[in-house]
């Protein structure tokens, strides 16, 4: 596919050539016959470009999603009890559904029409204005729908996150009411501010605090960590815990399910890029570079703590380096993406298994050590190393590129990186606990002691995921 995006403008330039020729021939057409064929030449061109670009998009966006279904699904559900595996699968493949229609109706508005500096406006309400032209404020080389999938698929994973939480004791219809709060009163303004047009943090759009985040380090994984922590305090320990032990049922499908998010995280960040040049390219390669030293920092880490190297923890290791370079993809280059996965790694693995223990919170499924350290770390880093070479965002009057990072000489960013993590711990934090108390008065958050012994599995959906050949009739 490559060779033929490249072998295609030069086989259209020497058709142009020839033609031009013949036209110039005794017989030929004249001046203008020549312009208008170099004119359709340049038009070729640019269509072929746009073209690729946007299948590369359509395929960012299904990889987006096979990140929450299956990816997602089959990571948490493996590590639950077997009790509760499809309670746990359902609140991701509902994510697939629910944020969907709301996307549609007002979601993408709210992220990415015109509005203030903290929220969009209504302009794009029902998916008005929304349809082949691009914008080019966002993605000039794409459809404007396009652009808009793509970004549903972000929408789609960010709260399917923040249910590692409260897995195994919240109920499905409070977690319905939750996320569709959440992702009009955190999700949007975030998303806004940090990408949409006039948005207090967005880099590319002369935000007040440039804050560098190429694809979801504040918008997706901070905002998701904080709200998992203050959903797991909200509501509470799960029956038992921590006494009862409490094992993945099976380590399978989560290794599985993280192997998906690997491969999907290419689409995820990648994808970010918005075209299939060498941006993509960059951050493909940044990408899957953090993840191997993720998943080394975290086993040594275990390693030497407790004498082994568990698979759990170099899955966990592996999301935790995709995570932190999430922010930073399409700023670095392949070296400091090695480096920001070893330390997001290390560092996610002393969240989870040493703090945790220490403060005695119940986030069921590390969401806030995983997703809330890790995008911390990987934004905060990204400050460090992002560089005018790979992204040269920031440009004086005349379009020369400007320092970006303090790789660069651009110290200030570190400090707009900070104002950028505050802000979203701020508004996950707060949004997240009004948001509760709402859900908390209208249903009642926890489902009651007896059904949680249970099982969510047939306590809220009337089924079990597992039938035993020694159980059937």
């Amino acid at each position: 596919m490559r060779l033929v995006r490249r072998l295609l403008p030069v086989f259209l330039l020497l058709l142009s050539a020839c033609t031009l020729m013949a036209q110039a021939s005794p017989g030929g057409v004249g001046t203008s016959a020549q312009a208008d064929a170099l004119t359709q030449l340049q038009q070729q061109i640019a269509d072929a470009k746009s073209s690729a670009d946007n299948a590369w998009m359509l395929v960012s966006s299904a990889l987006v999603l096979m990140m929450t279904g299956p990816g997602l699904a089959l990571f948490y559900g493996g590590l639950v009890r077997k009790k509760n595996v499809l309670a746990t699968m359902m609140q991701s493949f509902a994510m697939m559904a629910m944020i969907t229609v709301l996307w549609a109706i007002i979601g993408y508005s709210l992220c990415f029409a015109s509005g203030t500096s903290f929220l969009g406006g209504m302009e794009h309400a029902f998916l008005h204005g929304v349809g082949a032209a691009p914008d080019a404020d966002y993605a000039a080389t794409i459809p404007r729908q396009t652009f808009m999938i793509y970004q549903l698929m972000f929408a789609i994973i960010t709260p399917a996150l923040i249910c590692g939480a409260f897995a195994e004791r919240m109920k499905f219809s409070a977690m319905l009411l939750f996320m569709a709060l959440w992702s009009m009163l955190v999700y949007a303004p975030m998303a806004h501010m940090v990408w949409g047009k006039g948005g207090l943090l967005n880099a590319s759009l002369g935000g007040r605090f440039p804050t560098l985040d190429f694809a979801g380090g504040t918008v997706v994984h901070i905002t998701s960590g904080v709200s998992a922590l203050i959903c797991a305090l909200v509501l509470g320990r799960r029956v038992g815990f921590p006494k009862e032990p409490m094992p993945p049922h099976s380590v399978v499908l989560s290794f599985i399910g993280a192997c998906l998010l690997w491969v999907g995280w290419f689409g995820f960040n990648a994808g970010s890029a918005l075209s299939s040049g060498s941006l993509a390219t960059s951050a493909f390669v940044a990408t899957h570079f953090a993840a191997a030293t993720a998943a080394i920092g975290w086993a040594i880490a275990e390693w030497i703590r407790n004498g082994k190297p568990s698979v759990l923890g170099a899955i966990s290791g592996s999301v935790a380096g995709l995570v932190a370079i999430t922010p930073a993809a399409g700023f670095v280059g392949p070296m400091p993406a090695l480096l920001i996965g070893f330390i997001a790694g290390a560092f996610c693995y002393v969240m989870v298994a040493v703090v945790k223990a220490r403060l005695g919170y119940d986030d069921s499924l590390d969401a806030f050590g995983v997703h809330g350290a890790g995008g911390t770390i990987g934004a905060l880093l990204t400050g460090v190393f992002a560089t005018k070479l790979i992204n040269p965002v920031f440009k004086n009057p005349q379009g020369q590129a400007l320092a970006l990072g303090m790789i660069d000489g651009n110290y200030r960013q570190l400090a707009n990186q900070f104002v950028g993590v505050i802000i979203a711990i701020t508004l996950a934090a707060v949004g997240t606990y009004v948001i509760l108390q709402i859900v908390d008065f209208v249903l009642g958050l926890r489902v009651s002691a007896e059904d949680e012994v249970q099982g969510l599995d047939l306590s809220q959906h009337g089924e079990e995921g597992y039938y035993w050949e020694a159980s059937l009739p």
